[in-house]
């Protein structure tokens, strides 16, 4: 079932349950655009990296507060995009797939986030292929499957290396639209059963695969898709989504979820989200859960 921009109400909304996790962050201290590497980003125009502190910062502590555990990757002067935690692995339980990045601008970043990881106790493979982590990879929670994009970032041949490393099914979808050049600016799994996507970014058999994977979708409307509606933070019942992003709020609540709206703008300018500033690594510790 998928709606597109309207807000059908079922008779009996599910109880949605949400589900403790870890995620890793980077401070956006070297924030800026200083280079032109996807559509958003004008280097011509200013940023403001006091607000994109308080943007992430925001977003850090509404994590917590929702009881979640945030552990910090240290930032690195010259490396701006490095707030961008989904790009850097794929996490399946204890074990790591680093990124290759495939801007020069961004390769760095690989080598900071594959030694963090691997300090934490993480069995860490670097990709042979260009491969943008977690922002081009979407997993069906609960399940050993993951949705995995290519044609903009990451090169189609390193799904077979994340199926071997991980022992995840992976299943490819063509990513056509620049705009959205990360699979996480266009397809959110919101639970098992439920996901939010941007129809402009896929063929209509990448279409088919999201709506076959998810019984329930969400077309996000085109004037939300490109504040970037569809990179979204859910635990299930919680769903982190732009401020701007009203419709597709109303729709979340129709189905039970608890929308919160949280202001991106700043980040945005990078072509960069909410979940963009997130990599996921699993449950808590016992501590924290």
């Amino acid at each position: 079932m998928s709606t597109i921009g309207t807000d059908p109400r079922p008779a009996v909304r599910p109880r949605r349950i949400a589900a403790p996790a870890r995620f890793l962050m980077c401070r956006p201290e070297h924030f800026d655009v200083t280079y032109a590497i996807n559509t958003w980003m004008r280097p011509e125009l200013p940023t403001s990296q006091e607000v994109a502190l308080r943007q992430w910062t925001t977003l850090r502590s509404t994590l917590e507060e929702l009881g979640h555990e945030v552990a910090l990757v240290d930032a690195v002067a010259g490396l701006p995009d490095m707030v961008f935690a989904a790009n850097g692995a794929l996490v399946h339980r204890d074990r790591a797939v680093v990124a290759r990045f495939l801007h020069p601008e961004r390769a760095p970043e690989a080598a900071h986030y594959g030694a963090w990881l691997a300090g934490a106790g993480f069995a860490v493979h670097h990709c042979e292929h260009s491969f943008e982590g977690a922002g081009d990879v979407a997993a069906v929670p609960g399940r050993d499957l993951a949705i995995a994009g290519y044609g903009q970032r990451t090169d189609r041949r390193a799904h077979a290396e994340l199926s071997r490393w991980l022992g995840l099914d992976v299943v490819s979808v063509e990513l056509v639209d620049e705009r959205f050049y990360h699979l996480d600016t266009a397809l959110s799994p919101l639970d098992e059963r439920t996901a939010l996507y941007v129809p402009d970014a896929f063929t209509d058999e990448g279409i088919a695969l999201i709506t076959s994977v998810f019984p329930e979708t969400f077309a996000v409307p085109h004037n939300e898709a490109k504040r970037l509606a569809a990179n979204a933070v859910s635990d299930g019942c919680s769903v982190l989504v732009p401020h701007e992003a009203r419709t597709t709020a109303a729709w979340l609540r129709s189905r039970g979820f608890r929308p919160v709206p949280l202001p991106v703008t700043e980040l945005r300018k990078s072509g960069g989200g909410l979940r963009c500033c997130v990599l996921g690594l699993g449950a808590p510790s016992p501590a924290v859960a």
